[in-house]
Parts: structure tokens; C-alpha cells; sequence
């Protein structure tokens, strides 16, 4: 028996609504807890020059932010629970259509497990995988597209090895602290789970083209975080200029995500695993939003460089997108015969 499915076993509507309730069941799971809950005062006293938006205000004694050790601690275990009931969620759709049987329990995990993208971590022990470049080309698509911002890091001094590089602050510090762990741990394996692996997983099951999966499904992940805007709000002084702010930061992180989630629905598709979608949301929330403007007004000699590395970064990541991506084998994106990956053939 296999769980293939040669026809869809969800409706269009039904995928939708799921996604939808797997969106809501995560950021839902911040909600639930009391010490995961942000507050804020009921009244406030801004000081001169805070009601203008432009930079946060005073953070009271009686409130909690998201930055709070006990807020980050409290929304990092509720994001996992809600991560492994969204995957058992899925297991449970699944299970139900094989006949929902102890006989079957067994079948069904195995297909969760491959839908969800989890299998390549076993091939991965493998002392044979380990030395094939093949496996870990997908994971070298991101970093090429920031091929500019990395010589602008490069500039400053800014990459292991240079003179404004230390140890303790820009890995210690910066990774293994609490607010590393939610935002480089924690933060991306649970949203590309959920987001990407569960998310398309259900729209598969529904029939899906690989293109309304690829720019579809990402709309809730980017809708995901718009209740951040609550907090921005909050946090600017809740004044006309704050509103201001919160708008046009949750247009343009919904916008961001979004497109974000483009590329690494590409991913996931294209390679049937979620590793690599998972190193390319670490890799982008360690190098941030690039700041091109920044780096050709500071490091004035080199405009031209940069400017041109920005463009061979982008042009080359459309080469090797679909090339470093090419996966054998694969349930979401099977390959086209006599095709050939860059590194040899499968």
C-alpha cells in the first residue's frame, strides 16, 4: 500500500480552509498562554519627541514585550506545540483516508514523513551522502543571491576572519542567546514546518499545480505576521504617526514574506524536503533586509562594485535556482528524464 494518491482527496475549499487553520492554530498558539501574551498600558505618558513614530517609546514596569525573557520562553514552547499538532494534524488527514486503522498507523507516518520533507535527514548520515555536493547544493542557492550584501558585510570588516568580526558577539551572543534562539532556531524550523512542509502538503493532497502552490500558499505566511502590527502600534505610542508606521511596516513585511515564501515553496517543492527551505530562512534572518543604500553612500570608492555584484547575485541566482535544486526522486517535482544535476548526474 502507498499514499500517493493518483487523484486529489481534498477540495479546493477544504485545502484552503486548512491552511488557513494551520496559519491561525500557530500564531493562535502565542495567544493562548498568559505569559506568552504581550500587554501594554492602558495609559500613556510619552515623553517630548516620542509621539512621533519614528522611534519606540519607554517601555513601562508593568508591561510585557515581545523581546521580555519570559515572553520568548513562553512563545517559543507554545510555536513547538503548535508545530508538532499542525504535523500530527496532517498525519491525522492521512491516516483517516487509509481507513484510519492501528494497521495502517505505520504507512501513514512513513507518508507524513516524506510529504513533510523530513526523510533526507536519514540519507543524511550516510558517510557516502555526506561527501556528494549533490546534497547540499540547494543549500547554496540563498547565499548567492546575497552575493552583494556579503561584499558589503566584506567591506565593513564585517565576515569571520576580518577586523570587526568577534566570536563572542557575532555567534555567542548573537545565536545561543534567547532572542538567537527564537530568531534563528526556533523561528525559522517551526514556520517552514508549518508553512511550507504542512502547508503544501495539504494543497498537494487538494490537486494543486506546482505554480498555485509556489505563489498561493505563501499568502499565509505572510499573513501571519500581520499582528505584529498591534504590537507596533503599541510600541510607537499609539498615536497617529504610530498608526502610520504599523501600516506601512505590516505592508511591507507582508510583502516581504510573501515573497519570501515564494522562494522557499520553490524550494521545498523542487527538492521534496524541508532542509533546505530551513537554511535559507536562517541564512535570511541572519543577513536581514540588504541595505545597498547604506553601503554605496558609506563605502562611496566602491559604488560601481557593488552595484554591479548586486546585479551578478540576483543574475546568478536565476541561473542556479533551478539547476542546484534539481532532486531525483521527488514526490512534489518529479524529474524529467535524461535530465542532469550540475555536479553530475543522478
Amino acid at each position: 500500500m502507498h499514499l500517493l494518491f493518483q487523484n486529489p482527496i481534498l477540495s479546493t475549499w477544504t485545502a484552503h480552509a486548512i491552511s488557513f487553520g494551520i496559519g491561525l492554530t500557530y500564531v493562535g498558539s502565542i495567544y493562548l498562554s498568559k505569559n506568552a501574551r504581550l500587554s501594554f498600558a492602558s495609559k500613556l505618558k510619552l515623553a517630548p519627541g516620542e509621539a512621533t513614530g519614528n522611534f519606540p517609546r519607554s517601555k513601562l514596569k508593568e508591561e510585557r514585550w515581545r523581546d521580555d525573557p519570559d515572553v520568548i520562553k513562553a512563545r517559543m514552547a507554545a510555536v513547538s506545540l503548535a508545530t508538532i499538532l499542525i504535523c500530527l494534524w496532517v498525519l491525522g488527514i492521512l491516516w483517516r483516508r487509509v481507513g484510519g486503522t492501528l494497521d495502517v498507523l505505520e504507512i501513514a507516518t512513513d507518508a507524513t514523513l516524506l510529504r513533510l520533507g523530513f526523510y533526507p535527514l536519514s540519507l543524511s548520515i550516510n558517510p557516502y551522502q555526506l561527501l556528494d555536493l549533490r546534497s547540499y547544493s540547494p543549500h547554496f542557492v540563498t547565499p548567492v543571491l546575497f552575493i552583494g550584501p556579503l561584499l558589503g558585510s566584506f567591506l565593513g570588516g564585517q565576515l569571520p576572519g576580518q577586523r570587526n568580526w568577534y566570536w563572542q558577539s557575532h555567534i555567542i551572543a548573537r545565536f545561543f542567546g534567547l532572542q538567537g534562539a527564537r530568531n534563528y532556531w526556533v523561528g525559522p524550523i517551526t514556520e517552514e514546518i508549518v508553512f511550507r512542509a504542512c502547508v503544501l502538503s495539504i494543497y498537494q493532497l487538494s490537486g494543486a499545480s506546482k505554480k498555485k502552490m509556489i505563489f498561493l500558499a505563501p499568502l499565509t505566511f505572510g499573513l501571519a505576521h500581520a499582528h505584529h502590527a498591534w504590537e507596533t502600534y503599541n510600541r510607537y505610542g499609539r498615536t497617529t504617526a504610530a498608526a502610520k508606521r504599523a501600516i506601512l511596516v505590516t505592508l511591507f513585511q507582508l510583502t516581504y514574506t510573501t515573497l519570501f515564501g515564494i522562494h522557499v515553496s520553490y524550494l521545498f517543492l523542487r527538492t521534496g524536503s524541508i532542509w533546505p527551505a530551513i537554511t535559507s530562512h536562517i541564512f535570511c534572518n541572519t543577513m536581514g533586509i540588504p541595505e545597498i543604500g547604506y553601503e554605496l553612500a558609506t563605502y562611496k570608492r566602491w559604488k560601481q562594485v557593488i552595484i554591479v555584484t548586486y546585479l551578478a547575485g540576483i543574475a546568478a541566482f536565476i541561473y542556479v535556482l533551478p539547476r542546484w535544486t534539481l532532486t531525483s526522486d521527488n514526490l512534489y517535482w518529479p524529474s524529467e528524464p535524461n535530465t542532469q544535476h550540475p555536479f553530475g548526474k543522478y
